[in-house]
Parts: C-alpha cells; structure tokens; sequence
C-alpha cells in the first residue's frame, strides 16, 4: 500500500497547494490502487468520489449513442477527477475509465465539497486547472477534426508517456482506436508507420518509446500546446 505523505507529493495539483491546505485535504484522502480496465464514472451518474493519480492515469471519454467514442482528456498526476464539483455540479459529464493502472488518492465526493468550501487556495487552484482542461478540450476538438492519424497517435503515446512516467506501457489497437475515434486499420497504419520509423516499437500491446524526439516531430503542434498552457498556467 502507497502512503498518502509520498502520494501527495507526486500529484502536482496537490502539490502546488499551500502546506497548510494541502495538509488538511491530504488527512482526509485515502491512498488507493486503480486497475486496468476500471470504470471511474458514468455520465449521468451522482459523482460519488474524486482522484487524484499519482501513478496512475485516467482516459476521459465522450460517448456517442453508445456506440462510437472520443477521448478528451487523460488524467494523470497532473490534475484530478471529479473536477465538476469545482462548479457545483454533483453529476459525472463523461465516462472515465482507468487506461494506466497504479496508485492514487481518493476522496469522497462530500468531503472534497467541504474542503473545497473551506479554502480558497483550494478554489484558486482548481480553478486554474479547470481552465486548463477547457483549453486542451478546445484542442483536442480542433486536433480530431484537421490533423492525421498519424500526428494524433504520436501525440497520445507522447501524452501516456509524460501520465506513465515510462518508455514503457501497454494499450492495444482497440484501444487506441476506440480512444483516438477513428477505425482500427487507421491505428494499425500510423503505428506501422511510427514502428518503421524506429520512433516506437510494438508488441502484442506493449509500447516502448525508442525515440521521443523524433516522436515529437511526427506529433501535431497540439501536443507542444497542451505543455505550454500547463506550465503558463502553474507558473
């Protein structure tokens, strides 16, 4: 079992709190292990908990008559889960579901509320991460519709590799191509391409970054955006 003294340290939003605040919301957060696979929320559905990853991430993901999707957004350590509660809303918008297993902390929906009612550190710097998820949502919407597989994929394994801490993690083409809203063959072409390149390699669902510079010039200039508004924003 993680603790929660070196869990909080290693998610930055919760790290850029004041030591006072960050404290008090960390003695009441709980230090859990998400798995594969795991469903976070539900759209529609009360939000009954919020994460912070530690070492985990989490896609954020847009269902269209239940059938085809789109990612908008993976949650690492970096940010949160949860964040409508920030805007008084207790309902999940999206579905989440847990894309790289691992530690994080947990913490119960009534309790974030208190906390959040009780700071306002707390309300600052949520506040800027919601901006922040706006703009990358504004992206990621302008990056789905002109920018090809190819450039799109090679800035999501770039986004999973910052979330995994590693050159190292496992999705499948399924995956990627229920993730990235496009058809299967469409992944298995662009990371064919990315392979032959020798940018990545690729076996069986486990992805190893061989070249991340070389993996970031065959990315959009979406992924480059998404880095410099976080760290304008942070400071």
């Amino acid at each position: 079992m993680i603790s929660a003294k070196s869990a909080t340290v290693a998610n930055r939003l919760l790290a850029s709190l004041p030591e006072k605040d960050g404290r008090r919301l960390l003695a009441e957060c709980e230090p859990v292990m998400l798995e594969f696979a795991e469903v976070l929320s539900e759209p529609g559905t009360p939000i009954q908990h919020v994460y912070f990853p530690t070492g985990s991430y989490i896609a954020v993901v847009e269902q269209i008559d239940g059938h085809a999707s789109l990612e908008v957004g993976l949650v690492g350590n970096e940010g949160m889960l949860g964040t409508a509660l920030v805007l008084g809303v207790d309902v999940s918008p999206l579905h989440a579901v847990v894309q790289g297993p691992g530690p994080a902390l947990r913490l119960d929906a009534a309790s974030f509320v208190r906390e959040l009612e009780a700071s306002q550190d707390l309300r600052r710097v949520l506040k800027h991460y919601l901006y922040i998820t706006m703009q990358q949502l504004a992206q990621s919407a302008a990056c789905t519709h002109f920018h090809m597989v190819e450039a799109r994929l090679a800035r999501w394994l770039l986004t999973a590799q910052d979330r995994a801490h590693s050159n190292r993690f496992h999705v499948t083409h399924e995956c990627l191509a229920y993730l990235l809203g496009v058809r299967r063959v469409g992944i298995t072409r662009a990371a064919t391409a990315l392979h032959n390149r020798k940018l990545i390699d690729y076996s069986r669902g486990d992805v190893t970054i061989l070249d991340r510079a070389g993996l970031k010039a065959a990315s959009c200039g979406c992924y480059a955006a998404d880095k410099a508004n976080y760290a304008r924003m942070k400071g």
